[in-house]
C-alpha cells in the first residue's frame, strides 16, 4: 500500500535563540518587573539633606510603601523605565508630557497619620507633571482640616501639642571657653552639622559676643555637652513671638509669623468651604491656582478669578496635608512653602536597608551597621 507523502506527519523544530536575544530578552523581563514592583509595591529612596536627622540621616537608604496610602496610576506614560526626570548620568530629559493622563489612586489600607514619615512630590515644583515632580520627604504634622500651629518652636494640632519625635533636632549655641576639637566632640557625638560662631547672632544670646559653635542636635546630646568643662552654657536657638520671617508660606504682609511661631492655619480638606478674604486668598490662592485642577485662574492680593469672574468663595477638590521636618532650624518644609495636596503624595517610609555614612572616620566605619534594617517611626 503507498503512502500519501502530502499527510505525512513531520517533526515540529524550535530554533534555538541566540545569546544576543536570550540576554535581550532576560534584560526585558528584569525591567518591565522592576517597573512594576517600583510602581506598585514599593520604591527605593535616599536621603540627600540633613532636614530629617536625627531620625533620618543623609546617606541612609529607604523603601517608601505604594501600598499604604494606594498607588497612584501613571499620570506621564511616556517616560524611560527606572528614571525620574533625567536619563542617568545626564541632564537629559527621560520623558515627555505630549500625553498626560487623569490620575487616579488604587485602596490603600492606611490613611495619611499624624506623625507618618511621608514621600511627596514637591508642590511648587510646576515645570515637571505633578509624578515627576522630585522626591521631598517630612514628617506629617497636620492633617486634612486641622487648624495647625507652631507656639514657641511646639507644633499643635487643634489645640493639642503633638509628641515630638524621640530623635528630633533643635539648634544649640555652644559657648565655649577654648577651641574644640571638632572630630571628638561633634563627630563622636553624632553631630554632623556644626559652624564656630564669634558673634551675637539673635536676641537669645547675651551682647557680650561668645566664642562657641551653633550645632543641630538632640536634647539628650546636648545635656550631655553641658557636661563638658570646656562648655560655658548651652542656649537653645528659637526666635521670639515678635520677629516676622517674610520667606514663610505665604509671603504676605498680613501674616507676621516665623519658623518657631507660626499659624494658625487651617489644613484645606476635601469639601471645605472658604470665604476669600484677603487673608484666605493669601493663604489659599495659590492652592486653588495651582493644584485644584483648575485651568483659568488669576489672582492678586484683593481677588480670585475663575475664568475671568471674581468668586467669594471656594470648595476644595481634595485633600492636604501639612509637611515638617525633624530638624526644624534645618528643614525646607511646609513653613516655607505651603501645604502637600493628596494627588502629590507617593508612599510612606517604612525601614532603612542601608545607611552609609558620607563622611566616615575610616572606611571601615562607612557603612553604619546599626541603622541596617531599621523601622522608622
Amino acid at each position: 500500500m503507498a503512502i500519501n507523502k502530502e499527510y505525512t506527519a513531520k517533526p515540529v523544530t524550535h530554533k534555538k535563540k541566540g545569546a544576543i536575544r536570550e540576554w535581550f530578552d532576560s534584560i526585558l523581563f528584569a525591567v518591565v518587573a522592576a517597573t512594576l514592583i517600583r510602581w506598585l509595591f514599593f520604591e527605593a529612596f535616599t536621603i540627600p539633606t540633613p532636614s530629617m536627622e536625627n531620625s533620618l540621616l543623609v546617606g541612609d537608604f529607604l523603601f517608601v510603601s505604594k501600598l499604604h496610602y494606594g498607588t497612584r496610576t501613571p499620570k506621564t506614560p511616556l517616560q524611560v523605565p527606572l528614571t525620574h526626570q533625567t536619563i542617568w548620568g545626564t541632564n537629559i530629559p527621560s520623558y515627555t508630557d505630549a500625553v498626560q493622563l487623569p490620575q487616579y489612586r488604587l485602596p490603600g489600607f492606611s490613611d495619611v497619620k499624624r506623625g507618618d514619615v511621608v514621600v511627596f512630590n514637591y508642590p511648587p515644583e510646576l515645570q515637571h507633571p505633578v509624578d515627576l515632580k522630585t522626591n521631598y520627604i517630612k514628617r506629617c504634622v497636620g492633617l486634612p482640616g486641622d487648624k495647625l500651629e507652631v507656639r514657641d518652636l511646639q507644633v499643635f494640632a487643634n489645640g493639642v501639642a503633638m509628641e515630638n519625635p524621640p530623635r528630633m533636632e533643635n539648634e544649640y549655641f555652644v559657648a565655649t571657653t577654648t577651641a574644640v576639637n571638632e572630630e571628638k566632640v561633634f563627630k563622636e557625638n553624632g553631630i554632623s552639622e556644626y559652624n564656630s560662631y564669634t558673634e551675637s547672632f539673635n536676641d537669645t544670646i547675651p551682647a557680650n559676643d561668645q566664642p562657641g559653635y551653633l550645632v543641630f542636635t538632640t536634647v539628650e546630646i546636648a545635656a550631655k555637652l553641658k557636661t563638658y568643662d570646656f562648655v560655658k552654657n548651652i542656649t537653645l536657638v528659637k526666635a521670639s513671638k515678635d520677629i516676622s520671617e517674610p520667606m514663610l508660606y505665604p509671603n504676605s504682609s498680613l501674616f507676621k509669623w516665623n519658623r518657631d511661631n507660626y499659624g494658625p492655619v487651617t489644613v484645606p480638606k476635601e469639601g471645605m468651604t472658604v470665604s476669600l478674604t484677603p487673608e484666605n486668598i493669601a493663604l489659599y490662592g495659590p492652592v486653588i491656582k495651582n493644584y485644584e485642577g483648575i485651568d483659568d485662574v488669576a489672582m492678586d492680593e484683593k481677588s480670585v478669578k475663575v475664568a475671568g469672574k471674581a468668586i467669594t468663595s471656594y470648595t476644595f477638590k481634595q485633600d492636604y496635608y501639612f509637611m515638617m521636618g525633624d530638624n526644624r532650624h534645618n528643614s525646607a518644609d511646609s513653613r516655607y512653602w505651603g501645604f502637600v495636596p493628596m494627588d502629590h503624595i507617593v508612599g510612606k517610609a517604612v525601614f532603612v536597608w542601608m545607611s552609609i555614612d558620607p563622611n566616615p572616620s575610616g572606611f571601615l566605619n562607612k557603612i553604619r551597621w546599626n541603622r541596617l534594617f531599621r523601622v522608622i517611626n
